[in-house]
């Protein structure tokens, strides 16, 4: 029998980035799919500031922005939502195929080691006090002893109904339709969510030379597994835009709906699911594999620090209570961007006057910061404003130089940041768990998207997901050494 420390069934963003944050922290993976390749389909279509925040954190960012195209504005059902004074490095979308990211992080995953195992899908297990027995099915049938198990491996998971995890939600009342296109007559400028009589329709290039179309019906509802062919996609398209713009040589094509459901558990002992294994949703402002990667981060440094006894396995249950409450608010908010999709005169007035309150400030910094998910503020004790939220990616001066906080992260430990020249808090039980950097930052304040301006704290514990642990604006340690026995472990 073959031994891990982590078995991830699916090889998607999800379990690709869940990966490659074990594999950083020295974790044994065995990464599995069932399917016998990668299709190269894309679903997801972009990545929005907090995902791009998480890639730099990891230093996964700098290859890929070249491979995509820079969108200063989302959307919230098709309403314009201008990114661009949010306050983040990347106050904008970046247009790149699923398909584009998947081979990046499989490449950086795989020169960490960890090797996905094609045609190896999960077919059951069984799990005791000490462990998980995953058994593979396939040509190639096995079983692999783990510590864990965790499922990435999609809407339709295996592993979350081995666990007998309830998928609670609503069915669809939509069918979407997309294919990537060569297109002979395209469009002078890209748009999305045109709406029509009967629906609406977009098309986006994302690659020179090819488009993703893309035609939404209501009330028209296709079985999950339904076979589309090209021609079919084309016939619904002319229906709602009155023209095909001259599409050939597709690519791939697929539908989707607006079904919306969320796993009532996202932990069973040793076993949790993640990304689309987790919750599924309408498609609206190109939320999902954001969420999907935001997750594995989340619960790979977690994951880590259980395994090498730096913590407690309740750690591991502040995996569920912060990223469950995220997941059922995207959820929420793509059901209330579908019912502002569906065509007709009554959804016409009330989107004019929703695009009017847009037009308010603070209106789309709400909307624009809850899809972006730069305003997450985790239920962290503590009463600093930083605490919980994102920690912004404030230039900084070391002794080696000039550096900012996304930098200091690259090695997936958590950090214990103490600047403008105050003293390091005596917290030595804790010193073998996390790096101490002392830094001068160039500013007197730090600009929090949904917050404003707060003054540079005198030291802050990050985790190892860029998010606050504590903070404190005074150089005494009040409150660390229960922030670090949270989130680092007893003293040793």
């Amino acid at each position: 029998m073959e031994t891990t420390e982590v078995v991830i069934a699916g090889a998607g963003p999800t379990g690709l980035m869940l990966a490659y944050e074990l594999r950083l922290a020295g974790v044994d993976v065995a990464l599995v799919d069932g399917l016998p390749a990668r299709t190269g389909e894309s679903r997801a279509g972009g990545i929005h500031a907090r995902t791009m925040e998480i890639l730099d954190q990891r230093g996964l960012l700098d290859d890929l922005l070249p491979l995509g195209r820079i969108m200063q504005a989302g959307h919230f059902a098709g309403l314009p939502l201008d990114f661009s004074d949010f306050n983040t490095r990347y106050p904008f979308m970046l247009a790149v195929l699923q398909s584009v990211i998947e081979r990046e992080l499989d490449r950086r995953t795989t020169e960490l080691g960890a090797v996905v195992q094609w045609a190896s899908p999960v077919v059951d297990f069984r799990q005791d006090a000490t462990g998980v027995e995953v058994e593979i099915g396939g040509p190639n049938p096995r079983r692999i002893r783990a510590a864990y198990l965790v499922g990435c491996d999609g809407g339709r998971s295996a592993v979350r109904k081995l666990a007998g995890i309830d998928y609670v939600g609503t069915d669809a009342t939509v069918t979407g339709m997309l294919a990537d296109v060569e297109l002979t007559d395209p469009p002078a400028q890209p748009f999305f969510g045109h709406r029509g009589a009967v629906g609406d329709f977009s098309a986006v290039q994302f690659e020179p030379g090819w488009y993703r179309l893309v035609v939404q019906r209501h009330d028209r509802v296709l079985e999950r597994g339904t076979e589309l062919s090209f021609e079919d996609f084309r016939t619904s398209f002319v229906e709602v835009a009155g023209t095909d713009f001259g599409m050939h040589s597709p690519r791939w094509v697929s539908h989707y709906g607006d079904a919306a459901r969320q796993a009532d558990r996202y932990r069973v002992g040793r076993v949790f699911v993640a990304g689309d294994a987790a919750h599924i949703h309408y498609p609206a402002g190109g939320q999902g594999q954001n969420l999907g990667i935001q997750d594995a981060v989340n619960l790979g440094w977690k994951l880590a620090a259980t395994l090498r006894g730096n913590a407690s396995d309740e750690l591991l249950d502040t995996y569920e209570t912060e990223r469950h409450p995220i997941a059922a608010r995207v959820l929420h908010n793509t059901r209330a961007q579908t019912a502002l999709g569906r065509p007709g005169p009554h959804t016409d007035a009330l989107r004019d006057i929703m695009s009017d309150l847009i037009d308010m400030e603070q209106v789309r910094h709400r909307l624009g910061l809850m899809i972006t998910a730069l305003d997450i503020r985790y239920d962290i004790k503590g009463e600093h404003p930083l605490t919980g939220r994102r920690i912004p990616d404030a230039d900084l001066t070391t002794a080696a130089g000039a550096t900012r906080v996304h930098e200091l992260l690259r090695g997936g430990r958590p950090v214990l940041l103490v600047l403008d020249g105050n003293d390091v808090p005596a917290v030595p039980q804790w010193h073998d768990r996390f790096d101490i950097v002392r830094a001068d930052s160039r500013g007197a304040h730090w600009a929090v998207p949904g917050v404003g301006e707060i003054p540079t704290p005198a030291a802050v514990l990050l985790r190892p997901d860029g998010y606050v642990a504590w903070a404190s604006e005074e150089p005494a340690a009040a409150g660390l050494p229960e922030a670090l026995t949270v989130w680092v472990g007893a003293p040793a």
